[in-house]
Parts: structure tokens; C-alpha cells; sequence
């Protein structure tokens, strides 16, 4: 018998992802002896971290273009005031509420990508996200994620369940598809501290739940993987883990998936790609400016951001980590002191490999004659040019094309944000 549709089984925290699955093979490797698996081996294996600012964030009041004056005559009450821009270059600033970021800049592992987007004009959240996460703009078919067509095309660092990890609740679009992806909620949810005869029934119990059929938590295709990263993880223990360098990691849900990340790069367990959903961009109203709800949500990224720089210490040299949203907002803030859904936006790209220091990309300007529809910051960088840099320059991707279907790679139209 064998089980042809996706099957969810909760398990306290880990998920596994696949397809096709035999229950029977299932069964049997509950039984399975636990035994010691040998660390994966550390051989400066390049990391990436992607971050979702799901919900559209406000890529204006997060890089300030302060240097020009349609900004403020546009946004009379939501606009950073000069003031208050931590300036990055005279004309581009990071919001004060950003500032933990300034000293990357300084130190040349931070980039500011304005004028960032999708060549698609959807507004629509649902399909703008479903087009970032497929890496196929204005494509609704495409089955899988861009982040999983990588794993299927690369097939080098495929000796670790914890090749590529979400840290949440749920596998995101980025990484469904065939190759086998974690979901992790919490690290230290699965038991990890028990002894190892009560893991261990404990597993067994959940696979007997799910070969007779019921619903437990474990979302997989693999057994073998799912032990496998149980073991792992019992032998990392996060429960013991203390951020290093003084690092403080902001309480709440993306500060935690920040640390945790942080541990697994530092763990040597094989972690490649990270994933992780930042939520509370969608500021229709009373939005703010240097004080209010952007502003709030804007401090705990950028202290997250900086608590894992300064925590991963040198071993960010083999660490990219890159911000997205699915679009920007509307250059005119509105009747209710909030934007509505625009076009571009802004990215980070920050860590050792990156040309930092830098704003990159072509700046359109706000002049109403060179807006998208004449009312949105247009798009002059496809995000996918950023994507394919990273993949190409960073992780080493050679199949582009196989990765964004329908697009054409081109060095020529990188925006630099790798070292060469």
C-alpha cells in the first residue's frame, strides 16, 4: 500500500517534507535503533538565509530616499525626517529604527537594493507572494519554489536532512516541491532533552499514529530523513544553546527563528538554506514615521539582523542573507496616514561575501512622470536578477535557466550585490 497525496503528521515541532511514502516503511522504522550519526562534515559551506517581509513592506520608509524632496511633499505626515535617517550615502538613509544595522554598512557586509520587484502589476497579495516564492512572475501553475528547483538542480549538498530548513509552522511555497525540505517550529519542541529510550517511544508512537491513518504532525516522505534529523538535532541540544559575542536577539517569534538559525549554522549539521516568514508589513493606516507601527516592526528586524551578525561572528563569511516583500507601496501616503499596496520596494542583502557599503540598482526617482501607473516607485531591478546573482556568485548555481523558468539569466544585469 502506499500513500500517493502529501501526508501532515504533527509531531511537536519538526516537519519533513516529500512524496510518496509507504506506511509499511514507516512502521518499521519507528523500531529503528537510535545510533549515533557522524557530524556532518564543516567545509565553509556557503549559507543562505532568506526572509520574508510578507505583507508588503514600505520600501520607502525602510531605505528613505531623504535626498529627495517629492518624498516629504508626497508623505506629509508618515515621512522619517531628515533628522531622525541614520544616512547611508547622502541621498538614501535606513530608518532610525534600523540603526543596529548602520555598523554593517560601515564594515562594507550590508547592501541596499531600492526599486526592487516583480515584473508583474499585481497588487494582489496572495499572487504577488505566490509569483516571489515561484520564482515565476505571472505563472500560477508552477509547482514548485524556486528555493526547492535549486535543491533539485544541485545535488552537491544533499548528505544532511538539514540541507534546507523553514523555521515556522509550515513549509513555505519557496521550498515545496520533490527535493526533501525541514520545517522546523521550535528546535526544542521535539522532546529533544528526554532521555533517549522516551524520544524514542515517543517517535514510535507518532509513526504507529500515522501508519494506522491518523492525523499526528510529522509532514514527510522519508522516515529515514525524519529520524535522521531527531538524531541530529538530540545531539546538537539546543536547549543548551547561548548566543555568543554578547548577542541579544529581540523577544518574539522572528528573534527566535533568528537564533535558531544561528545555532544550526554554527551546529555544523549541513544547514544550506534558511527560510523564515517576518509578518505586519500591510500598513494601510496610521502607518507612522521614525515612531509608530512600521517603526515597531522595523526595530525588531533590524535587531534581529544585527543580533545574528554579531552572534554568527566569523562565521558569517559563508552567510547571505537576503530580504524580500512581494511589493512596495504607494509613493502618496493616503487619507488614513498608511500606503497602499504599490509596486517596487526595497531588499537587504547582507553578509561576508557581500559588496556592501553600497545602494545598488538604477534609482527611477519620484518625479510622477517616471512612476509605475504614475503613482508607485517602478521596478528597475527584476528580483530575479537579484536571486540568480546570489545563487550564481554566492551558492555557485550554474543551471539558472532550470531554476527561473521562462527568464533569461544575464551577468550584465546583476546588480552587484555579491563579490565577484
Amino acid at each position: 500500500m502506499s500513500i500517493s497525496r502529501r501526508v501532515f503528521v504533527k509531531s511537536g515541532g519538526l516537519a519533513l517534507f516529500s512524496f510518496g511514502l509507504d506506511p509499511l516503511f514507516l512502521a518499521r522504522a519507528a523500531f529503528a535503533s537510535y545510533r549515533p550519526l557522524p557530524p556532518v562534515t564543516a567545509r565553509c559551506r556557503p549559507v543562505l538565509v532568506c526572509l520574508f517581509q510578507r505583507g508588503a513592506v514600505d520600501g520607502l520608509n525602510m531605505i528613505v530616499p531623504h535626498g529627495d524632496p517629492l518624498y516629504y511633499r508626497e508623505r506629509p505626515r508618515i515621512a522619517v525626517p531628515e533628522r531622525d535617517v541614520v544616512d547611508l550615502d547622502g541621498h538614501f538613509g535606513l530608518h532610525p529604527r534600523l540603526a543596529a544595522l548602520q555598523p554593517l554598512w560601515h564594515n562594507k557586509s550590508l547592501a541596499a537594493i531600492p526599486a526592487i520587484g516583480s515584473p508583474d502589476s499585481t497588487r494582489s497579495h496572495f499572487d504577488a507572494q505566490d509569483y516571489m516564492e515561484s520564482g515565476t512572475p505571472g505563472a500560477k501553475a508552477t509547482p514548485d519554489g524556486w528555493l526547492n528547483r535549486y535543491c533539485q538542480h544541485d545535488r552537491e549538498h544533499q548528505n544532511t536532512p538539514f540541507r534546507a530548513v523553514a523555521f515556522g509552522p509550515q513549509l513555505p511555497r519557496i521550498l515545496a516541491g520533490s527535493a526533501p525540505s525541514l520545517a522546523i517550529d521550535d528546535l526544542q519542541a521535539f522532546g529533544l532533552r528526554a532521555p533517549q529510550p522516551a524520544a524514542r517511544d515517543r517517535l514510535t508512537r507518532a509513526f504507529e499514529a500515522l501508519y494506522a491513518g491518523s492525523a499526528t504532525g510529522l509532514l514527510s516522505t522519508s522516515s529515514q530523513e525524519a529520524f535522521q534529523a531527531v538524531q541530529m538535532l538530540q545531539q546538537v541540544n539546543p536547549g543548551q544553546y547561548q548566543p555568543a559575542n554578547g548577542a541579544d536577539y529581540p523577544r518574539g517569534r522572528f528573534g527566535k527563528a533568528m537564533l535558531q538559525i544561528a545555532q544550526l549554522i554554527k551546529a555544523d549539521v549541513g544547514l544550506q538554506l534558511a527560510f523564515a516568514d517576518v509578518t505586519g508589513w500591510d500598513t494601510h493606516v496610521n502607518q507612522g514615521s521614525s515612531e509608530g507601527q512600521l517603526a515597531a516592526r522595523l526595530a525588531e528586524f533590524g535587531q534581529a539582523l544585527a543580533a545574528f551578525a554579531q552572534d554568527l561572528g566569523e562565521k558569517l563569511r559563508d552567510v547571505v542573507v537576503l530580504t524580500m516583500s512581494e511589493f512596495g507601496r504607494t509613493v502618496r501616503e493616503n487619507g488614513n496616514s498608511g500606503t497602499d499596496h504599490g509596486h517596487a520596494t526595497a531588499m537587504l542583502v547582507l553578509g561576508g561575501p557581500v559588496n556592501g557599503g553600497k545602494v545598488l540598482g538604477k534609482w527611477p526617482g519620484l518625479d510622477p512622470a517616471n512612476r509605475f501607473e504614475g503613482r508607485d516607485v517602478a521596478v528597475t531591478t527584476d528580483f530575479r536578477d537579484l536571486f540568480t546573482e546570489i545563487l550564481a556568485r554566492h551558492l555557485g548555481a550554474t543551471d539558472l535557466a532550470a531554476i527561473f523558468p521562462g527568464f533569461t539569466p544575464d551577468q550584465a544585469r546583476f546588480p552587484g550585490a555579491i563579490r565577484a
